[in-house]
């Protein structure tokens, strides 16, 4: 259908040149960049970088966005102390912040690419509460983004304060930043008890640059909510895939396993995620 689609590459493997042997496999040509060599890509070397970015080009394969970590950690009127959960080798606080935005947007321009995936600091019991602070927070990054000629794509992330459809598009829509837009991801929103399509969906239409797939189910056993391969979960995608021709979305798109087989091997569950997603775009065509 014309979509950018890619992969986060660590999902894949933490090898980068095998992730990006495995991208081109398929041929794709996007990835979405987050951990690379067992480190968090803000905390790669000059020669790390200089590597990645040679490989990139040896494969032909463009970033869609910098999967930074900023934002995934304590807002500081209101601290959690989750840093161990999800932070990808990232140990960061937010005295941190506008550094790793700086390094960040350098970091796009020099892998080339113009945007910059952000957070909302880990999730309190009342979001409500810190909503103000992570608003102000993420209009004055946004500005700072303008003025480096970089586009911010915030994700809704469960583990953090906007983790629904809902939540996303009010903050989007509150900030009103032609450089900030939404990372809308789906199977997060399904981790929060939001039915991501039509309902969380519709807060977010025309508001978004970027997206990630995966899915999700109930493991029976526990009844807890858990991981998929695309197309095994309760995730409408063919839904979703509709709305966004539909609506001729033009932005990215990355699959973000997540999924992983009972044997734990990173590449053959991303294959039998992928394998899901080129059958659900196939139906939808």
């Amino acid at each position: 259908m014309g979509w950018k689609l890619g992969i986060i590459t660590d999902e894949i493997t933490e090898n980068f040149e095998q992730a990006l042997d495995f991208i081109t496999h398929y041929s794709l040509h996007y990835g979405e960049l987050r951990d690379l060599w067992q480190k968090n890509i803000m905390n790669l070397s000059q020669p790390q970088l200089d590597r990645a970015k040679r490989l990139l080009q040896e494969h032909r394969v463009t970033v869609t966005d910098i999967g930074s970590p900023i934002y995934k950690y304590n807002l500081p009127e209101m601290p959690v102390y989750k840093e161990e959960r999800s932070s990808f080798k990232a140990k960061f606080t937010d005295e941190d912040t506008e550094r790793l935005l700086l390094e960040s947007f350098k970091l796009a321009h020099f892998l080339g690419s113009h945007k910059v995936r952000v957070f909302s600091y880990w999730r309190v019991k009342e979001p409500a509460k810190a909503y103000p602070y992570v608003r102000d927070r993420l209009a004055k990054a946004a500005k700072l983004a303008g003025e480096n000629g970089i586009l911010l794509v915030l994700e809704n992330e469960p583990d953090c304060n906007v983790g629904t459809g809902e939540e996303l598009g009010r903050i989007l829509r509150d900030v009103n930043s032609p450089h900030l837009r939404g990372n809308w991801d789906p199977g997060n929103a399904a981790m929060l008890n939001e039915v991501p399509y039509p309902d969380g969906y519709n807060h977010v239409r025309g508001l978004f640059a970027h997206m990630h797939i995966k899915d999700v189910k109930r493991d029976p056993k526990t009844g807890k909510l858990v991981w998929a391969p695309v197309g095994g979960g309760f995730v409408d995608w063919k839904g979703q895939f509709e709305a966004l021709r539909r609506d001729h979305y033009e932005g990215d798109m990355s699959l973000e396993t997540h999924y992983r087989r009972p044997d734990g091997n990173k590449v053959e569950s991303t294959r039998e995620s992928l394998m899901g997603l080129f059958k659900v775009i196939k139906e939808t065509s």
